[in-house]
Order: C-alpha cells, then structure tokens, then sequence
C-alpha cells in the first residue's frame, strides 16, 4: 500500500471564480462579501445541512461595542449549496459591521436564500445578552419537503450562571 497522499481530483463541474483554494483578500463589509455556490450533486434528494457558526461577532450599532451570537443556519438544498469557505469569510465581514441581532440574523438568512435558492432555509441567532438581555433571532423561508428530519438547533436557551 502505498502511503503517498492522494491528490483530490480537480472537479470538471466547479463554477471557476470559486475562493475555494486560494487566498482571497477579506471584504470590509457584508455586502462587499462573496457568497459561492456549488452544484449539489444530490438535487433529487431532499437532504439537511447545517452550519454552525458558535463565534459570530459584529457591532452594536448605538455604542460601537462587540456582540456576539452562535448562529445555526439549516437548509435543505435545491440545485446549489453553499460553499462552506465563502460563508466563513461572508460570516467574518460582520466583525466591524454596526447592525442590530435582528438586523444581523435576517440579513445573513435572506443573502445566503437569495445565492442558493434553497427548497427550505432556517437560521437561529441565539445572542448573548445585551444590557443585561439576551435576544435570540430566528427567521426562515421556502416549504419544508415532507417527510424531512429537521433536528433541534439544540442551544439552549440563555440561563446565565443559574
């Protein structure tokens, strides 16, 4: 057996233009941020996908201060899914953006609905408290496909040191 790694096979079906691969310059805003989609190989498959974002950061619009969430965002794809890289740096160029948690959660869900045009797409923002309250946030679109298994987000809610 050999112990040479295997090179991953370059896929003829990949959109060029991808941040996939290569170093990229990080956007200074969230509209200046690229989102890249995939092929889903798997189209005629109503299927989950979930990512978890525990250390999301952005600006209180008022005071200037830091917030964070965790966000959890499921989708179930229709002909694209979202390439995890993009959504990393897309996820990262909040950290000097001045929004409200609402703000930041809807905008965040209906940008990443509007690139892969899922059949079904839900994100959670669950925020740590702001003056003393947490917010969480929570927005969806599209129809769930029947028969799907949609897990729990599963963050609890904010309890503090109780």
């Amino acid at each position: 057996m050999s112990t040479k790694p295997r090179k991953a096979p370059k896929s003829a079906s990949l959109p060029s233009g991808l941040q996939l691969g290569r170093a990229v310059e990080w956007p200074t805003t969230p509209e200046a941020a690229k989102l890249d989609r995939v092929p889903n190989p798997q189209k005629d498959t109503n299927y989950v996908v979930r990512f978890t974002a525990p250390e999301f950061t952005s600006l209180c619009p008022v005071t200037g201060q830091p917030d964070f969430a965790h966000l959890m965002i499921d989708y179930v794809p229709g002909p694209w899914l979202l390439e995890s890289k993009s959504l990393k740096i897309y996820v990262a160029s909040f950290r000097n953006h001045g929004a409200f948690h609402e703000d930041c959660t809807v905008m965040i869900g209906k940008r990443i609905a509007a690139e892969i045009k899922p059949k079904w797409l839900r994100i959670g923002g669950y925020w740590y408290p702001r003056g003393g309250i947490p917010i969480d946030v929570f927005w969806q679109t599209g129809k769930l496909p029947k028969g799907m298994w949609i897990p729990d987000q599963g963050v609890a809610p904010y309890r503090g040191r109780g």
